[in-house]
């Protein structure tokens, strides 16, 4: 799998130059700080504490110095009186660093003006390198005073990802005005990377997705075209102290519109085996080339994980479509329409018949299907397979219907085509679909009905014998394998755990093949006999 870093998105930090702008609005009104910002963003504002009977608070946040010029991150330092938000000068910091799971330094620093920039720069040296300017920089011209900016040199610093300090402050308000206690923080700031991963697809052929995060560097990406399963890791730390300082991981996908078997209308996300809520994904479909998978990932859901998921390898994150989101979708160029798209039979063939189900819905209508003109073609290459023009429906109980016949020369990609939706020649999508689906023949596919079937089994809506024509199903369809010899069963009851398998793998809890083989344990021991 071919991993390449690319230029960084902008962070969610301030721009540097707003944030010494903001240092100096103390001295012309008064504003509040209204919340603490925590591990996993941009910026990193402490709870106020105790200096010599006054508050005080600790800001931390990152940029980037020229986004034009270089991917140089840079990250400020300063120790704020809480109350007149006017810098402390004179502050001792000791401080140390780390990105992800690399040391960077530690080392005690003197801030004259109350304030340290840390300038992170990729360099390809064996070690890191700080060095120290002063003088007329930036900083010192938009405060009027000399500011100290740290160059830390390294290899890969510029890339993103997520820089912890460990901050101790003995003095402050004078080098000799040592404190009974010093103030101690620990920040962590996130500064977005990009990562993409190249990939053949067996039917889409070669894919990329890009992985956007916002915490920390991800590793060990996989993308399984049977499953359409995406797997990646990302460092971790599970503790309720981490969690409590971590307002929220945010990571995004980067999908490309020609990738037909991701175009999904929902996914799932599993973080170490826990499902996490649906509201944990949004789908971003408004733009030409890709459409953008966010996944924000708060308090809530971290606590979940810990508390219910193996939690001692970091994050490890599986991504599936959402089973309650069998169709595909798109949205026009002109941002109005959603089209969203199933069809019969799941695997379409060629030389067999094809119906294609679709709404129109309208995307300012919060995706409400609206009656309007279409035009409707199904396309290989240059050739015409089918066409059918119509005005949609605006019912949610009654879809659109296109029947064809598939060509027997017609297999792999073919392209379902909506334009001039509303007379509006911009108001068109196409959403690439496969003839011939080429599969792992080791797959187990399990029809819907059978699903449907094992949930009803599961509250016992149907009895056992409904429940075997099913098992039945798959034994003549080879998706369950008879023991050649099977045992005598001295109890012809279902064991209870059977039953809880067949209601789990109905909701997704369970695969395929962990429910086929509790099937298989019953035929073996002759409880069902088929």
């Amino acid at each position: 799998m071919e991993k390449k870093y690319e230029k960084k998105i902008q962070p969610s930090g301030r721009n540097l130059k707003n944030l010494f702008l903001l240092l100096l609005l103390p001295l012309l009104f008064v504003f509040s700080f209204d919340s603490a910002f925590g591990h996993g963003v941009g910026s990193e504002t402490f709870p106020p504490v105790d200096l010599n009977e006054r508050q005080v608070t600790l800001e931390v946040s990152s940029s980037q110095s020229d986004p034009t010029k270089s991917d140089d991150q840079q990250i400020s330092i300063s120790l704020i009186d809480f109350e007149s938000k006017i810098t402390l000068r004179d502050v001792t910091f000791q401080i140390k660093s780390e990105k992800g799971d690399q040391f960077l330094f530690e080392q005690e620093f003197k801030a004259d003006n109350g304030f340290l920039v840390f300038n992170f720069v990729s360099d390809d040296t064996d070690s890191i390198i700080l060095e120290e300017e002063t003088g007329n920089n930036l900083f010192g011209s938009l405060l009027g005073l000399d500011s100290r900016l740290i160059h830390v040199k390294g290899p890969k610093l510029s890339e993103g990802g997520l820089y912890k300090f460990d901050i101790s402050i003995p003095a402050a308000e004078g080098y000799s005005n040592t404190l009974d206690e010093p103030l101690v923080f620990n920040a962590g700031i996130s500064i977005a990377q990009t990562s993409k991963h190249d990939f053949v697809d067996p039917n889409f052929g070669k894919q990329n997705i890009h992985v956007v995060t916002y915490y920390d560097e991800i590793s060990d990406f996989e993308y399984d075209p049977d499953l359409k399963e995406i797997k990646f890791s990302m460092p971790f730390e599970w503790s309720y102290s981490n969690i409590n300082q971590t307002s929220v991981v945010h990571e995004e996908l980067i999908i490309p519109k020609t990738f037909g078997d991701l175009l999904v209308s929902g996914f799932t996300m599993y973080v170490n085996g826990v499902k996490l809520s649906e509201d944990v994904a949004t789908i971003d479909d408004f733009f030409s080339d890709g459409r953008i998978v966010h996944f924000i990932i708060y308090q809530k859901e971290l606590l979940k994980v810990l508390e219910n998921g193996s939690n001692d390898n970091g994050m490890n994150f599986v991504i599936k479509p959402d089973r309650n989101y069998t169709h595909l979708s798109s949205v026009t160029e002109n941002g109005q329409f959603r089209i969203l798209v199933s069809w019969e039979p799941e695997n379409l063939k060629s030389n067999s018949n094809a119906k294609i189900i679709f709404d129109v819905t309208d995307v300012f209508l919060k995706n409400k299907p609206v009656s309007t003109n279409y035009e409707f073609s199904v396309t290989q290459n240059n050739r015409i397979i089918f066409e059918q023009n119509g005005i949609s429906t605006d019912s949610r109980e009654e879809h659109n219907i296109a029947e064809f016949m598939i060509p027997q020369d017609v297999t792999g990609i073919i392209n379902l085509n909506f334009k001039n939706l509303d007379n509006n020649d911009l108001a068109r999508t196409t959403i690439p679909i496969i003839i011939d689906r080429v599969t792992n023949q080791k797959e187990i596919t399990i029809p819907d009905w059978i699903r449907n079937n094992a949930l009803w089994w599961s509250e016992e809506q149907i009895d056992d014998n409904t429940f075997v024509q099913g098992i039945e199903y798959l034994i003549k369809n080879q998706i369950l394998v008879i023991p050649s010899t099977q045992e005598t069963s001295k109890s012809q009851e279902i064991p209870s755990w059977i039953r809880n398998n067949a209601a789990w793998w109905a909701t997704g809890q369970i695969d395929d093949n962990t429910f086929v083989q509790g099937l298989e344990f019953l035929i073996q021991r002759g409880i069902i006999s088929v």
